[in-house]
């Protein structure tokens, strides 16, 4: 028999980082599971990311215990990294951030491919380009 599902929590953490202080203490402490378990399994399971900020999808059980799924790193975090910059255009249709080549949107659709709600490559690589040009990136054909 599978476990009863107490509730999902969505956390974005940067790689290899979890620790009890807030956010992730914050939101799994009044669900009373483990937080030291929880980061000592986040980090080791992302230590090889770098620098990514990685989203955590986690399950927590009515027994307390609890399950996490990774998922791929948000496409802005990846177009900033791209394009050199430490943030988007609060403007982006006056100021441009930076500049990306077709050839990152591609790598990064790619990466991003099994996270977005797209049928082909094309189509991921067309929703990559909107997320950069809301962020003030230009993409060099």
């Amino acid at each position: 028999m599978a476990k009863a599902i107490k509730t999902v929590i969505k956390l974005q953490i940067e790689a290899g980082k979890a620790n009890p202080a807030p956010p992730v203490g914050t939101a799994l402490g009044p669900q009373g599971i483990n937080i030291q378990d929880f980061c000592k399994q986040f980090n080791d399971a992302t230590k090889e990311m770098g620098t990514d900020i990685v989203p955590a999808e986690i399950t927590v059980y009515e027994d307390r215990s609890f399950a996490f799924k990774l998922k791929t790193p948000p496409a802005s975090d990846m177009l900033r990294k791209a394009a050199g910059v430490a943030k988007g255009s609060a403007v982006p249709n006056k100021n441009k951030a930076g500049r990306v080549t077709a050839e990152d949107i591609r790598k990064i659709a790619e990466r991003k491919m099994v996270d977005l709600n797209a049928e082909d490559m094309e189509s991921a690589e067309k929703i990559i380009a909107g997320t950069a040009r809301s962020m003030g990136i230009e993409i060099e054909k």
